[in-house]
């Protein structure tokens, strides 16, 4: 059989597809946009959506700031009180120092007067022993003094005494312990040769009325 130029344009209409019309084509494209779109507008949301309540970067900056403030200021306090508790206690300390030192120069002075002394000026010696004790030892020596000074007379005794060493064992504000190593040069009539007497004194000193004076002489 033989095909004619009409059959053959008939069979090539036949098997070409049809072209898609250009609205299914644009409808189809539509479709793929609104699709890209759909998702990328629940990714935003999602990005934008965040807990309820939750501050922002600008609240959590000032948080953040005024916690600083306040750990500062609290290390500041406590360097503050730090500072005054140890600078009572340097002062304190200071305080004691100074009552120690005092009371050891009135201790070295009170041992001289206390172990010197000259039969010709026995009243003036005793008024001196006097004026620098106060309490045990002041009542002590003027219950002894008037027995004491008749014998340094009718013996013309005389003595000098030199304080070698002396040094703080406890200190308080008003009471302070003095060690004195003294050297005392004794004579009378019986012995006219001087001889020397060396003695470890322990004197307690008591603050009274802005004076150190000895209450307690012991020989340890």
């Amino acid at each position: 059989m033989t095909l004619t130029d009409e059959d053959r344009d008939r069979t090539d209409r036949d098997e070409t597809p049809e072209p898609e019309s250009s609205e299914q084509v644009v409808t189809e494209t539509s479709a793929e946009e609104a699709g890209e779109t759909g998702e990328t507008g629940e990714t935003g949301e999602t990005e934008k959506t965040g807990e309820p309540g939750e501050p922002g970067p600008a609240a959590r900056s000032r948080r953040a700031g005024w916690l600083r403030v306040g750990a500062v200021t609290a290390v500041f306090v406590v360097l503050l009180g730090l500072c005054g508790f140890l600078g009572w206690q340097v002062w304190q300390q200071r305080q004691l120092d100074r009552a120690a030192d005092e009371a050891r120069q009135a201790a070295v002075e009170y041992a001289r007067i206390l172990t010197s002394i000259d039969a010709d000026k026995v009243d003036e010696n005793f008024a001196q022993v006097l004026d620098g004790a106060t309490g045990e030892f002041r009542d002590m020596y003027s219950a002894s003094s008037a027995q004491l000074r008749q014998l340094l007379i009718d013996n013309k005794a005389s003595a000098r005494g030199v304080v070698l060493e002396s040094a703080v064992q406890s200190a308080g504000e008003d009471e302070v312990v003095v060690l004195l190593f003294i050297d005392q040069t004794v004579s009378n009539a019986h012995v006219p040769e001087p001889r020397i007497d060396r003695s470890r004194v322990k004197m307690t000193m008591r603050h009274v009325d802005g004076t150190w004076r000895a209450s307690k002489v012991a020989l340890p």
